[in-house]
This record gives structure tokens, sequence and C-alpha cells, in this order.
């Protein structure tokens, strides 16, 4: 349904467009500032940021994703920045994604026993999705958000 495709100097202007609903802009960092935490690393020099461009079976742009790995742990892999475009939203690009990016951490990191995310407490539709898919919370809170968690 969806292929993961490293963010490149080919497509992230592309990515730069991608736009949520007006009324999820709050929940989530727009693509820029996502790419710009792949220079700056705002959480230390130990993790390494993947970009992805998130494309559907007929090669449409449908959004965008980043893992931030701490490769010396089994437990600090991170799902962020992530958007489907408004136009692409209740097609199953979400839970197709999750997938795809739980098979890449345990596909390329084989060591890490959990993949990890942030939701904004009051975004109670991306909550039921990630409970629905098997993340549950942890009782942290990171940068204002919920932490949740999937395990391996």
């Amino acid at each position: 349904m969806i292929r993961l495709i490293p963010t490149t100097r080919e497509n992230w202007k592309e990515a730069l467009n991608l736009q949520v609903q007006a009324n999820q802009n709050h929940y989530v960092p727009s693509v820029a500032v996502s790419l710009a935490k792949v220079h700056i690393r705002p959480d230390g020099d130990e993790y390494k940021y993947l970009p992805f461009c998130i494309y559907n079976t007929e090669d449409m742009l449908v959004g965008f994703v980043m893992i931030t790995v701490n490769e010396i742990t089994a437990w600090s892999y991170w799902l962020n920045g992530f958007i489907i475009d408004a136009s692409y939203q209740g097609r199953g690009y979400g839970k197709a994604t999750i997938d795809s990016v739980i098979s890449h951490i345990k596909e390329n990191y084989v060591h890490s026993k959990c993949l990890n995310l942030t939701v904004c407490a009051e975004n109670e539709v991306a909550r039921k999705l990630y409970e629905k898919m098997g993340f549950s919370e942890t009782g942290d809170v990171y940068d204002g958000e919920i932490v949740y968690r999937f395990v391996f």
C-alpha cells in the first residue's frame, strides 16, 4: 500500500508542500522543522535522524515520517514528524506507515525492543489510532506530549 523512500535532494521540496488539516496543524511539526532536526540533532549527537517520504502504489507522495534512533540502546527508537497529507487522510496510509516503520526498525536495528512516539493529549484521533495499532501510554511526558510505546 505504501513505500518509505528516504528524503533526498530529489523529493524534499515536494515534501515541504504536505499539509495536514487546518485543525491538526498544532499537533505535528512541519516537514521543514523535521528536516532541520536532521542537521541540528536536538536530541544529541548519539541520535540518527532518518526522514522518509511516504508514497502510495501510484507513486503519489502522501506523507512524511521521520525515524529517530539511538543505536547504542535497545529502547530509544522513535517515530516522529508523522504527516499524512490532508487530501490522503482516511485511506489507511497512517496504519500502513506505522506498520512499515515498525518493520524498518525490526529489520535494521535487530537489538531494538520497542518503538516510541509522542502525541498531544487532546489529539484523540491519533491516540485512538496508536492504541489500535498496539501502542500503550508509558506514563511519561516528553516536551508536553504523552509518550506511547509499541513493544516488539
